[in-house]
């Protein structure tokens, strides 16, 4: 969250109408303090104002974080495209003139951030996942499945019956997750390619060549998507 996003919240803005605040603040320092005369007091009360109005600002967000290396394959290699990404849109924005349009591909590139967040979220959700998969071992699933069935049809015995019915439903858990990571995995890489796009067509809003608006606009999209999915990805954690 940007300084301009911190300004805009109903918290700031209760704080800037307070005046009622200053007021007070004024008059105590005028009558509280020796030797302040009332444009002293108006000061003093202004800066305390000022004070209080940046402190009711929402705090900037700490951003966790983001080691590729602690996830695998594919994940590692999304979350490194995002940061290399991210990298050159700020380099972008660095080698933009000062000015109003530089502002405004900053908070732009701030949004990114957020982007980038999310799908180290996401890589981390993926690389959950196939690591769960790992732990209920689908080739030794069928392995016992195999054998389980030979058992079945020999003995035909309740018990081999409801091993066999146990070890299909382990395989039907992991046959889900295995497409649930499939299925993130190429959504990523979508919007990946997605990500490279917008990074590339910053140089052209840079030098005034491109519509910001449109170009904002289609940001958001992407951070939105990116959200979407790891909203997507938290609800299988959900009984």
């Amino acid at each position: 969250m940007g300084f301009r996003d911190r300004w805009y919240t109903p918290r700031t803005a209760a704080a800037i109408l307070s005046w009622r605040i200053a007021v007070g603040v004024g008059v105590a320092v005028a009558m509280g303090v020796a030797g302040v005369n009332w444009i002293g007091a108006v000061v003093a009360g202004a800066a305390v104002y000022g004070g209080l109005v940046l402190a009711a600002m929402p705090a900037r967000e700490r951003r966790a974080a983001i080691d590729p290396f602690a996830v695998g394959e594919p994940w590692r290699r999304f979350v490194q495209g995002a940061q290399r990404a991210a990298n050159r849109l700020h380099e972008t924005v660095s080698s933009t003139s000062d000015g109003p349009l530089r502002e405004r591909l900053a908070d732009i590139a701030e949004k990114l951030d957020h982007g980038l967040d999310e799908t180290w979220s996401i890589a981390r959700r993926g690389n959950d996942i196939d690591g769960a998969v790992r732990r209920l071992d689908p080739t030794g699933l069928k392995s016992k499945l195999e054998t389980l069935e030979k058992q079945a049809a020999e003995t035909g015995s309740d018990d081999v019956g409801a091993a066999l019915e146990s070890v299909r439903s382990q395989i039907a858990t992991t046959e889900r997750l295995q497409d649930q990571s499939a299925r993130t995995a190429d959504r990523l890489r979508l919007t990946q390619t997605r990500l490279d796009e917008l990074v590339a067509r910053a140089s052209e809003v840079a030098i005034g060549a491109g519509d910001t608006d449109a170009y904002e606009h289609d940001v958001d999209d992407l951070v939105i998507e990116l959200e979407g999915l790891r909203l997507a990805l938290e609800e299988t954690n959900r009984p």
